[in-house]
């Protein structure tokens, strides 16, 4: 590959790299199988593919599994402190896919990244937090009218392209991958919930036990993380704006209360709205000295860090993805990751396991849009119930599993309105 094919930050990392891909690859049985398939049909080829994502193991195998499908696939982050540099080193090196991403990129080098996936002219891009498809409604308008589709990996992608869609301003189909069940099932409940204190520990080292622990939202995501600090011995309380969510919290057998008295309880704060500044001054200057904040929300927007470094009268950083924040009067609060993606940015983000059902709905809807794009609107699409329903076939197939099926007689019985009591 030419150097221009690609921005790494060293290629001599991809020994390193292949081998942790080849771990992930054990545990991804689902997509496996699809890059078997994939490899005997080819239903991409000639179709490129831009890619924003988390540049990990779990990506590379689904990378590695769109290629053997015939696509030209390229990837850039969707995260500059989520790139693992030996993963993407080994995906340039060994298996020929064109990536530019750095870990810890600024600002400026990650929207550079973003166009240059967007310069290989995709027919189909596939996004986690909808940056590279405002591009293209943005700067890049001309670029859009080559694309056929795209699809979308989380909740604060999907809220962006409802957004475009209800504007009328969305200018090709996408498929919100993040709404399909086997995907927010099982990453967000089961790969949040256990990636986000995987994390947070690693960042602080502390006892979750006997703490109080804050999460502010309790969607999908939420509920995973509240459940596992729950079973980590923390007193849970949860935040919401959502009355339904709310009462949900409450019968699973949470605190609930406004975030305004709930900031003067909490031990550890964690964001999972979607939102912006759910977490702001009013709320810093209420905390107890000793208060640890984090975010595994999407984007960097839910913790007011710009209010927090004006607070402060001294920063530094205590511990790798640790910064101590001292405010009036010597109380200090402790901000993970720059209240970036904590479990991405100071952890290794989602097992394989969970991430082979996330990117199995990536592959076959990627497939999807590949076959029906000339049938589909120019709006927000659920992931199809034969994809979401044949992934988790596939899963309990791999885990040895098998389940009962319908008899003739209880087809009938379920679609017929005739048969009472």
């Amino acid at each position: 590959m030419k150097k221009s094919d690609y921005d790494v930050k060293n290629l001599a990392l991809a020994a390193s790299g292949k081998k942790r891909i080849e771990w992930a690859r054990r545990q991804m049985p689902v997509i496996q199988s699809i890059e078997k398939r994939f490899l005997k049909q080819k239903p991409l080829k000639g179709y490129s593919v831009a890619a924003c994502l988390h540049v990990t193991t779990e990506t590379a195998n689904l990378m590695i599994a769109l290629k053997s499908g015939g696509a030209d696939v390229a990837l850039c982050a969707s995260n500059p402190l989520s790139t693992q540099d030996e993963t993407a080193a080994s995906l340039v090196k060994d298996y020929g896919i064109p990536v530019f991403a750095i870990h810890a990129e600024d600002r400026k080098t990650y929207y550079r990244h973003i166009h240059a996936v967007l310069d290989r002219k995709p027919r189909i891009t596939m996004d986690d937090g909808a940056d590279l498809v405002s591009v293209l409604h943005t700067t890049r308008r001309g670029d859009a009218e080559r694309v056929i589709g795209g699809t979308e990996e989380t909740t604060t992608g999907v809220i962006r392209l409802r957004a475009l869609e209800k504007e009328g301003k969305l200018l090709f189909p996408m498929i919100a991958v993040n709404d399909a069940y086997t995907k927010h099932f099982f990453d967000n409940r089961y790969g949040t919930g256990q990636s986000t204190f995987d994390g947070i520990l690693r960042g602080t080292n502390m006892l979750v036990a006997g703490s109080t622990v804050v999460i502010a939202g309790y969607g999908w995501c939420g509920r995973g993380v509240a459940v596992r600090a729950r079973g980590m011995g923390a007193r849970v309380i949860v935040t919401e704006v959502d009355p339904l969510k709310g009462i949900e919290a409450v019968m699973d057998g949470f605190d609930v209360m406004p975030m305004q008295r709930a900031a003067a309880m909490g031990d550890l704060f964690i964001t999972v709205t979607g939102d912006i500044n759910v977490l702001r001054k009013e709320h810093f200057l209420k905390m107890k000295d000793g208060a640890i904040i984090a975010n595994s929300g999407h984007f960097d927007v839910e913790i007011d860090v710009k209010s927090l470094k004006r607070m402060a009268s001294k920063t530094r950083e205590i511990r790798p993805f640790l910064n101590e924040y001292t405010l009036a009067g010597g109380r200090k609060i402790y901000l993970l990751a720059e209240g970036r993606l904590v479990n991405l940015s100071s952890a290794e983000g989602h097992p394989a396991m969970v991430m082979d059902m996330s990117f199995a709905n990536q592959a076959l809807s990627c497939e999807y849009m590949r076959t029906h794009a000339s049938r589909l609107k120019k709006c927000v699409i659920k992931v199809p119930d034969e994809i979401d329903s044949g992934i988790a076939k596939l899963k309990l197939s791999t885990m040895g599993i098998r389940i009962d099926t319908l008899t003739a007689e209880q087809k009938h019985y379920l679609t017929s309105w005739n048969v009472g009591t």
